[in-house]
């Protein structure tokens, strides 16, 4: 077990260049196994749900070749040795959930266990379980997830219950070596499932509409090998973004996607903050001290800012918006509408001294600015992590954040990097 001490009160300042982006690499990771050929991915993010991913891979008999220096994986799948996965791995992780569409399509049959992850609420695999049984799959549930599809499956028009990232990925890849053509409606459109699609299109496979939430695959006999760089995170840059704003400091994002920036760009700047995207350069620069003030709606009604599918704004920054909140003058209704247990995180937050009130596992409002101040918490998910870290770098004295490995599962070497940018940051373990 290791623990984050951060003082707060130094400013987050000069350049920070964006990782690859965790929600694509793990889907892509497990693309690998579609064919018998290498596959190469670069920018690969070097954090431990990427590396429990790799374990599952040459565990099913796959060659891993990982060059951290180069941050780039080779993954030769010449045979599948064994199409059931470890138990223990899978509940490190959650996209191990993700390898039951390539392994169905490719060897006909899979058996998983229940995927680990963060516990933000209900995280349903049903629409994954209905959709490879509409492609013509078995599927037995008891303890584990059994799938056969002994005949190959067949093409289908799928209408997804819910827009779910995972199970457009999962049906995506299940999809590339089916026989015809599938269409899948309400699919999710995040960038990370677009850069799964693109890397299927490259290995020779036939999907069209990708952007959209109406996706076509056309089946193909076999895939080949491919080399592909996993785009930047988002995610990760959002969050640096909001640490270098509570403290004040002068930011530099290298590497961003700058479409990647619509849907966060708005929520932002409800707050007052001001940045500058430079497209060809593909950087974002931050101006320091920016006088944060909540922008309210016609005639002067509290704003409300919600989550939801791309290109609504994404979930996995509500956490971090908050924190911003609280340093923000103003009032800020957060809706969060796709997991329940997102929010509880807040109590922290309150006991560092912000002004919240919880009115629902789904909803709170925010006041600000607020004197935040350090003290002892524990990080619950990955994304209320790193909230709390970056309330700790504004907070008045010492804070200490205990279960960091949880943070080290999205976000690379993260006290390494605070620190680098001025940040009073270690990490202590036991």
């Amino acid at each position: 077990m290791s623990r984050f001490v951060i003082k707060g009160g130094k400013p987050v300042s000069g350049i920070h260049r964006t990782p690859g982006n965790k929600n694509a690499a793990l889907p892509m990771l497990a693309a690998s196994l579609l064919t018998s050929e290498p596959v190469t991915l670069s920018n690969l993010p070097l954090i431990a749900d990427v590396r429990t991913m790799l374990e599952l891979i040459a565990d099913m008999g796959a060659e891993v070749d990982l060059d951290s220096e180069k941050r780039t994986v080779r993954i030769h799948a010449a045979k599948i040795r064994s199409t059931h996965l470890n138990k223990a791995l899978c509940g490190r992780v959650r996209s191990s959930i993700l390898f039951a569409g390539p392994l169905l399509a490719r060897c006909g049959s899979a058996k998983l266990y229940p995927p680990g992850g963060d516990v933000i609420g209900r995280r349903r695999i049903d629409t994954h379980l209905d959709g490879f049984r509409q492609l013509g799959a078995t599927v037995r549930t008891n303890g584990s997830y059994t799938l056969k599809a002994a005949k190959g499956l067949e093409a289908q028009r799928i209408l997804l219950d819910e827009a779910s990232v995972t199970a457009t990925e999962n049906l995506v890849m299940a999809a590339a070596l089916a026989k015809g053509t599938t269409t899948l409606y309400n699919s999710a459109c995040e960038p990370h499932v677009q850069d799964l699609c693109r890397m299927i299109n490259a290995m020779g496979g036939k999907i069209a509409g990708i952007g959209t939430n109406r996706l076509t695959i056309e089946g193909v006999a076999a895939l080949h090998g491919t080399e592909q760089r996993i785009g930047p995170d988002y995610i990760d840059a959002g969050s640096y973004l909001a640490a270098a704003l509570v403290t004040g400091g002068e930011l530099t994002i290298a590497d961003v996607e700058p479409s990647d920036f619509e849907a966060l760009e708005k929520p932002f700047k409800r707050f007052g903050v001001r940045w500058v995207i430079d497209r060809e350069a593909k950087t974002i620069k931050l101006p320091a001290r920016q006088k944060l003030k909540t922008a309210y709606d016609l005639g002067d009604a509290i704003p409300k800012i919600e989550d939801g599918p791309w290109p609504m704004f994404p979930s996995d920054l509500m956490s971090v918006l908050i924190v911003l909140a609280t340093q923000t003058r103003g009032t800020t209704l957060f809706f969060e509408k796709m997991f329940e247990s997102r929010m509880y995180f807040v109590d922290h937050l309150i006991g560092m001294g912000a002004r919240i009130v919880q009115c629902d596992p789904h909803r709170i409002v925010v006041t600000g600015p607020a004197q935040l101040h350090g003290t002892r918490v524990a990080s619950p998910d990955i994304r209320a992590g790193m909230a709390l870290l970056i309330a700790a770098l504004c907070a008045k004295g010492e804070t200490v954040i205990h279960n960091a490995g949880s943070i080290d599962r999205g976000y690379e070497a993260v006290e390494i990097e605070l620190r680098r940018l001025g940040a009073s940051i270690e990490r202590v373990t036991d």
